[in-house]
Formats: C-alpha cells, sequence, structure tokens
C-alpha cells in the first residue's frame, strides 16, 4: 500500500492527484503545516520534516514532480506518462520539472516573506520581486494555452499536473488575478477533471477528521 504523508494545499497534492488520476489505493496522512513545527513526531519518519513523503514498499520518496514521475512510470502503462520513444518525451520531462523547479520555487518564496515569517522578518520587497519573477516564467504557459489543450504530447499528463498545482498555489498566493486569460481557461480545465475533484475530497474529508482546514 502506497502511503503519502500530505499538507493541505502543500507541494504533496501532485502525488495525490496523480494517485487520484491512476485510481491507485493508498492510504493519506494529513497533517498540520508546517509538520516540523506542529507534529514534531515527523521528524522521526522523515527528518527533513518536508511535505511531501511517499512511501511505497522500500521506496521513500520526497520531492513532489518527481513521485508523480515515478507513479505514472511504476504503474504505467498510461497515457500520464509520455514514453521514451514518443517525440514529446524531452518537453514532458521540462515541463513536469518546470512546474516545481521554475514556477513553485518563487511562489515558496512570496509565502515566505509575506506570510509565514514573524512580522519584523517579513519584506513586501521580496515578495513583489518574486511574484514578477513567477509571472513572467508563466507566459510561456500563456502563449502555449492559446494554441493548444494540454502541455505535451496532445494530452493531459502528469506535467499538466505539475503546472497545474504551480496555477493552485498562484491562488493561494493572491497571484491568480494577475494571470492571463489562456493560462486561467487552462487552469480551469484542469480543475474539471474528476482525478482533481476526488483529490480535493480525500484531501478534505482527511482533514476534517484532524480538524484542519478545508480546500474550496
Amino acid at each position: 500500500m502506497i502511503t503519502l504523508y500530505h499538507c493541505a494545499r502543500a507541494r504533496s497534492f501532485r502525488p495525490l492527484w496523480t494517485l487520484e488520476e491512476l485510481g491507485l489505493s493508498y492510504e493519506l496522512k494529513m497533517l498540520p503545516f508546517p509538520p516540523r513545527v506542529h507534529q514534531k513526531e515527523y521528524l522521526g519518519i522523515n527528518p527533513l520534516g518536508t511535505i511531501p513523503l511517499m512511501l511505497d514498499g522500500d521506496t521513500r520518496m520526497t520531492e513532489s514532480a518527481a513521485i508523480a514521475q515515478y507513479l505514472v512510470t511504476r504503474y504505467g502503462p498510461t497515457p500520464l506518462a509520455v514514453g521514451a520513444d514518443e517525440p514529446d518525451y524531452g518537453a514532458f520531462l521540462n515541463w513536469l520539472h518546470f512546474g516545481e523547479a521554475t514556477l513553485t520555487f518563487p511562489q515558496a518564496i512570496v509565502l515566505r516573506y509575506s506570510r509565514f515569517e514573524p512580522e519584523e522578518r517579513r519584506s513586501p520587497q521580496v515578495a513583489e520581486d518574486y511574484s514578477k519573477w513567477f509571472l513572467a516564467r508563466l507566459r510561456v504557459i500563456e502563449a502555449m494555452m492559446g494554441t493548444q489543450e494540454f502541455i505535451c504530447a496532445g494530452r493531459f499528463t502528469a506535467a499538466d499536473i505539475s503546472v497545474g498545482y504551480a496555477l493552485l498555489l498562484a491562488e493561494r498566493v493572491g497571484l491568480a488575478p494577475q494571470i492571463g486569460p489562456n493560462a486561467t481557461a487552462y487552469w480551469h480545465r484542469l480543475r474539471e477533471r474528476d482525478g482533481y475533484k476526488r483529490a480535493v475530497d480525500s484531501e478534505n474529508r482527511e482533514g476534517d477528521a484532524l480538524g484542519l482546514a478545508r480546500r474550496i
């Protein structure tokens, strides 16, 4: 049985969404955010204290995009993966990791210096600079979605899950109103997928049991 440690609205939503798209059985362990502060016993399971942590037999993984790639490869064949023999294989890998390294990273900085740091350590200038960084990098997605429905291979893949989470995070950060119409329409299409809705329901159901905040 796959076990996923997850916090509401955290990067761990990528593997949760992937699990639901694949229809795999899993155990979801919801934690308060950040778990290294609010549930210190988690450090005994994951010394990094980060989310996600996925356990699958002897496999332990903590990087959300890599977990998505592992799941669609390990539990395929599935159209969520793009094979090495397909023309868009390189694009698939690029966009899968672009969603985390290029789009999610600057938003994490925005959250830290606008909300998570103590008041005296917050920096509106840092938050503004990294907001601009995110929006500038998102322009390529805005342009792509003017001519295509999904990121690559002419179908929904794990790359869309990775980029889609970055758009979900933009809502939390408050950047959604500045996202262009093509990328916004793309995000709305992703949100209508049954796999996405099941992932949200799973998060809310387990979070309710622990008294954690719900996702709308």
